[in-house]
């Protein structure tokens, strides 16, 4: 039996709960259902859409673009290498991307490696069936879990930034505390620190819902029946290319975020994440937490 800091919108001292050994409810069913429901949509997403830029592993800025044309990220290979250029630099990416070696030893030539891909082998009208479905997915799921905060008080009690959060002694001291492996203010357990907001608030505020719309703006029937959904990124080469860099950017928030995970204590994040209810935190306090 644990001590509840979210269920009555009051918050408990965390203190007496780790003294008395118990846990902190911290997560609410809707944030639960949404987290691993969003997790699968994402992963599967993101293999999916590999599948697809293999179709065309070139990137452009504007309204077209195709083999001729000047590609600010190209994935390609030549007669022995794989390659990545990036605005004119070019990285050898041998055995991982674009030459590579798939299950049965044959050498491939696409972009990205089967095993990153959904289908694993080249099917793009499969992918995009994958891909849609997956997006539709997203959306709702994004829209309900929004809902859901407004109506539970979860987005102004736990990701609503404080002016005084946001100050540079307080964000140097979050900054110092991570370092240390220390990740929650043992005076308010429940509560998620500022580096937790920043990020959570620019993934579902941010690059999530730039997806969505970046993908939109990709789709043929959108771009006929409202040209100035592309517009607005300048072209749906732009769209694309800002869909590829928002997609890359939630893969790295993914890999800090599992990396975070790893080092707070796997078990009790992933049963706190399955539950709601996480054991009380042993670490020491953060350092200038309170400034």
């Amino acid at each position: 039996m644990g001590i509840s800091t979210q269920d009555d919108g009051t918050q408990d001292s965390g203190t007496q709960a780790r003294a008395a050994g118990r846990g902190i409810y911290r997560h609410r069913l809707a944030t639960r259902l949404w987290h691993w429901v969003n997790a699968a949509a994402v992963a599967l997403l993101l293999m999916s859409g590999a599948m697809i830029f293999n179709a065309h592993p070139r990137l452009y800025w504007g309204e077209y673009g195709a083999n001729p044309d000047r590609a600010w990220l190209h994935i390609g290979a030549t007669e022995r290498t794989g390659y990545l250029s990036v605005a004119g630099w070019r990285f050898d990416t041998s055995g991982v991307l674009g030459r590579w070696t798939d299950a049965s030893g044959v050498t491939r030539t696409r972009a990205f490696p089967h095993w990153a891909t959904i289908p694993s082998g080249y099917n793009l009208a499969l992918a995009r069936r994958w891909h849609m479905a997956l997006a539709l997915l997203l959306s709702f799921a994004l829209l309900g879990f929004m809902l859901a905060s407004l109506l539970n008080g979860h987005a102004a009690r736990d990701l609503r930034l404080r002016a005084r959060e946001l100050r540079p002694a307080h964000l140097r001291a979050d900054i110092i505390a991570h370092l240390r492996l220390r990740f929650h203010d043992p005076a308010d357990p429940a509560a998620f620190n500022t580096l937790q907001k920043i990020s959570y608030a620019a993934v579902i505020f941010g690059l999530i819902p730039l997806m969505i719309v970046t993908g939109l703006a990709m789709s043929p029937g959108m771009d006929a029946g409202y040209p100035w959904l592309s517009g607005m990124f300048g072209g749906r080469q732009s769209a694309r290319s800002v869909h590829f860099i928002a997609a890359a950017a939630l893969l790295g928030f993914i890999a800090i975020h599992l990396l975070l995970v790893l080092l707070s204590g796997p078990l009790r994040q992933i049963a706190g994440m399955i539950t709601g209810w996480v054991p009380g935190d042993s670490r020491a306090p953060m350092t200038g937490a309170a400034a």
